[in-house]
């Protein structure tokens, strides 16, 4: 008989949390399943630009602001929240302007503010037409009040991510509910129950109009592709274009979506391996793939029994390469930690562990906005037995982050605000025009069939498939073949001519390339300078011309911090 899991708390001593955050009621979070031409009767006053304090912001020419909106948009005459957002205006003459981009990069609980500057890197001008719109979704970074709940949570000597025994189980289950209380009592907890998915769609909304727009034109990464495809869902005449790269799948959210990333990730942690086996006249640590992955889960057990430095246990080591199964990026920077840390240097891993989980007071923002979203858009299952079975049987075939990633979403078992939808938004694009879709075929993040599944719910739209590559989101990286066609779309509405069927892209290109290393010398450099940030690295040849490192490590961080 399977127990839920306040009872199984129960059955460890355990609290169940079932708190309503702190001055709101317990009610459950209403259904709010998206309606084609939803609009709300609010209308946000105008923005009042000022000077950024991002340093890149200032230096690119960006105008900062708040957007006013209402906390419950069922109640617009309530209380407001305000919304950060940066605006860098066009660049042709005003006759040639096309409207706003908004951007996000993910998440959810992604930072945007900074990505107005992204237009610049949109090649053939293909961005100077629009005025270039980054946000912080409400809860997230400058926008007020934002959400933060126990900025130590990721501290180092967490429990075990892999439960093999009830002990461990048990730790976990108080953690993650201690989490969830202390959301609730957080300062930010009257937004908990306000932090859906349709939530941040119609803050989208009220952004446009606080700008005095009838349409939006919007670039989503990962998390992001999902907000454009439920606006283009609820607001399908105020949708213009829309570039979406890292594909949520509808189907999945949430539950199952995380399920089929352990898979994807495995796969794409044995890519890595297999490169580094590749490039052993550079590391030396095997000239197989499979060798090196051998020692690479040896020493995953081995610091489950001694962490090293009285720090780096097992789940630190898994959580410092999670990037390597997200984006070839920072592949250098991987292979030169995993060499030290063979060697008995920990520095390097512990260097990459430190920049994707920072500590203190509000360093857990992206994570408590991240779960303020997934755990009240749709229902989640409340039985740790269920839990325990699906990814038992996920991580006998794919192992490397299956328990992690059960951990980082367990929270939603305990959360303050009860999801009370139990299917995901409907997503239907029958009614907008021509957008553009863009995927590698091993994405991990979000696996190539969502980008297939959207592809079928908008029968307008164009898929480029970056082919055989293991990087999530990665457009505007110098791909021509990719970046050309987002250039060609943004400036004439022409998508790549979309073929007959379903189940396949529209266009081919080639992905983002793997690092060709430099010698082995180069591994003089430390290990810890190279993979910082995990930007694009050294040793890729010629110059690229995409984005530059810190707005790619900003939706790294996005997607990664966020899982």
């Amino acid at each position: 008989m399977k127990k839920s899991l306040s009872a199984a708390a129960a059955a460890f001593g355990l609290v169940s949390i079932g708190l309503a955050p702190a001055g709101a009621s317990a009610r459950q979070a209403s259904s709010e399943a998206p309606t084609s031409g939803a609009s709300s009767s609010y209308t946000p006053p105008p923005v009042s630009w000022g000077a950024c304090k991002a340093p890149s912001l200032v230096k690119a020419g960006a105008q900062c602001g708040y957007v006013t909106v209402p906390l419950d948009y069922a109640k617009p005459k309530g209380a407001k929240i305000k919304l950060a957002v940066s605006r860098i205006k066009h660049k042709t003459p005003d006759a040639k302007k096309q409207g706003i981009m908004l951007v996000n990069p993910g998440g959810p609980g992604g930072s945007g503010l900074t990505l107005a500057r992204l237009g610049q890197w949109v090649p053939n001008g293909g961005g100077d037409p629009y005025d270039w719109i980054g946000f912080d979704p409400r809860g997230v970074g400058d926008s007020l009040p934002s959400l933060a709940c126990d900025g130590n949570y990721f501290g180092y000597n967490r429990p075990d991510y892999r439960v093999t025994k009830a002990g461990t189980e048990r730790q976990w289950l108080h953690k993650t509910a201690g989490y969830s209380k202390a959301c609730s009592k957080a300062d930010g907890a009257r937004l908990l129950p306000h932090m859906k998915t349709v939530d941040n769609v119609r803050d989208m909304d009220s952004i446009r109009k606080a700008l005095g727009e009838k349409q939006i034109n919007f670039y989503g990464f990962s998390y992001g592709s999902y907000l454009g495809q439920v606006y283009a869902t609820m607001y399908p005449k105020q949708t213009r274009r829309m570039v979406l790269d890292g594909v949520v799948n509808p189907k999945d959210v949430w539950y199952d979506a995380n399920l089929n990333q352990d898979v994807a990730f495995d796969a794409n942690m044995d890519t890595f391996f297999d490169w580094v086996a590749k490039n052993d006249a550079t590391y030396h640590l095997g000239k197989s793939g499979k060798a090196i992955k051998k020692r690479w889960y040896a020493m995953l057990d081995k610091l489950a029994k001694t962490p090293a430095d009285g720090k780096i246990g097992p789940n630190e080591w898994t959580d410092a390469f999670l990037n390597a199964g997200y984006y070839v990026f920072g592949w250098e920077g991987d292979a030169e930690a995993l060499v030290a840390a063979f060697k008995g240097d920990f520095g390097p891993v512990t260097d990459l562990y430190d920049e994707a989980n920072g500590s203190g007071p509000g360093s857990d923002n992206g994570y408590a906005v991240y779960l303020g979203t997934q755990c009240s858009d749709v229902a989640w299952p409340t039985s740790w037995n269920k839990w325990k079975a699906d990814n038992t049987r996920v991580a006998k075939k794919a192992p490397f982050e299956t328990w992690a990633n059960a951990m980082f979403n367990l929270p939603c078992t305990s959360w303050p605000v009860k999801a009370s939808n139990r299917q995901a938004p409907r997503v239907d694009g029958s009614k907008v025009g021509p957008i553009l879709l863009i995927s590698e075929t091993k994405d991990g993040a979000t696996p190539y069939g969502g980008a297939l599944e959207v592809r079928k719910r908008f029968p307008k739209s164009s898929l480029i498939e970056g082919v055989g590559g293991t990087t999530h989101s990665g457009s505007l990286s110098g791909i021509a073949c990719t970046d050309d066609k987002i250039a060609t779309y943004l400036l004439s509405g022409k998508t790549p001519q979309r073929t007959r069927g379903q189940g396949h892209s529209d266009v081919k290109c080639e992905p983002v390339p793997q690092p060709a290393p430099g010698p082995a010398n180069a591994l003089t450099e430390s290990a810890s300078d190279s993979g910082r940030a995990h930007g694009h690295g050294k040793g890729h040849g010629k110059k690229r011309h995409g984005m530059p490192q810190d707005l790619r490590a900003q939706l790294q961080q996005a997607a990664s911090s966020t899982r």
